[in-house]
């Protein structure tokens, strides 16, 4: 059967019809974006499948009531076993625990065993930035790749939009021509359609509407910001691409990517004196330990701050 899209989930009508609810609840009350609930879809589906096998039939929706915490390990055991790395497996028992709290604030099942399972830790790597002047060749090339003077604007624009902004790709890639901006300021919709205000650098008003100017698309305010070839709202894998080609053309690592544009962003506004705070508020960060990531990429101007300022870091001769 199929409840909420096209992943197949397993299970009897009343759990159909739970599973269903939910993803309506994550949806429309949590503002869900489509990738997190095609994310929690296909972990619910991998967890009824894995039912199916470990009780012997499809289950039911009273099922759930009486799984104890090696259950829920042995699914674990299981998708590890398929190769599902931490980090994934991380979002797999996040996806559970979020139905299952879903079940039982509307007294549906009731069952604390999952709180007795830990969630495989996933790593914390850092972010990875590039050099200011790495981030800036980035810009000025990308126009080199395209043959038609449209789409290098384009290119030149958004790359623009990621580094001077920092936003996302998909924050970038969903704007629409009424949100571009034309301002000191403008509202970025990010995760969870939470809104945010970013100041925006005069280049990045011009990079957009030197672009916008030679766009053969023409639209209203709900069309597309960046488009493709073919007139449709560009996609992120053809962004991917062409930064894959910049990093040949430039010698860049392979941690050269459209997100890195953002990391870069923040690492050299704190480099700069940014305070974390504010680099959270526009980076749109929910925690500041996220952003706080940034301090340890940063720590080695963290240290001749230290050693220019400190009195002890002073040689005696001084």
């Amino acid at each position: 059967m199929v409840a909420g899209g096209l992943i197949p989930f397993l299970g009897d009508a009343p759990l159909q019809a739970a599973l269903a609810a939910w993803r309506g609840w994550l949806a429309d009350e949590r503002r869900a974006s489509a990738h997190t609930l095609d994310g929690y879809g296909r972990d619910l589906a991998a967890f009824l499948g894995f039912l199916t096998d470990h009780l012997g039939g499809e289950p039911r929706l009273g099922d759930l009531s009486s799984l104890k915490p090696a259950d829920f390990r042995s699914f674990l055991a299981r998708r590890s076993t398929e190769g599902l790395g931490r980090t994934s497996m991380a979002r797999a028992m996040s996806s559970l625990r979020s139905f299952f709290r879903y079940l039982d604030r509307n007294h549906l099942v009731h069952n604390p065993s999952l709180g007795a399972v830990r969630a495989p830790r996933p790593p914390r790597g850092l972010p990875k930035p590039l050099a200011a002047d790495e981030a800036l060749e980035t810009i000025e090339s990308a126009a080199e790749l395209q043959t038609e003077p449209w789409m290098a604007a384009r290119d030149t624009a958004l790359f623009t939009l990621l580094y001077g902004c920092g936003l996302r790709l998909g924050e970038a890639l969903s704007m629409n021509r009424g949100e571009a901006p034309r301002s000191e300021v403008m509202v970025i919709t990010g995760k969870g359609r939470k809104q945010r205000l970013v100041p925006v650098l005069p280049a990045v008003i011009e990079a957009v509407a030197l672009y916008l100017g030679q766009c053969p698309y023409v639209g209203d305010a709900n069309a597309p910001l960046f488009v493709g070839a073919r007139g449709k709202r560009l996609n992120p894998g053809v962004v991917q691409r062409q930064m894959r080609k910049l990093r040949a053309l430039l010698g860049l690592p392979d941690t050269a990517t459209p997100h890195a544009l953002r990391h870069s962003f923040a690492t050299h506004l704190l480099s700069g004196g940014g305070d974390l705070r504010t680099i959270q508020e526009l980076l749109g960060h929910a925690s500041l330990s996220t952003t706080q990531r940034y301090t340890e990429v940063d720590a080695g101007k963290l240290a001749a701050v230290y050693r220019d300022a400190h009195p002890r870091a002073k040689t005696s001769d001084e």
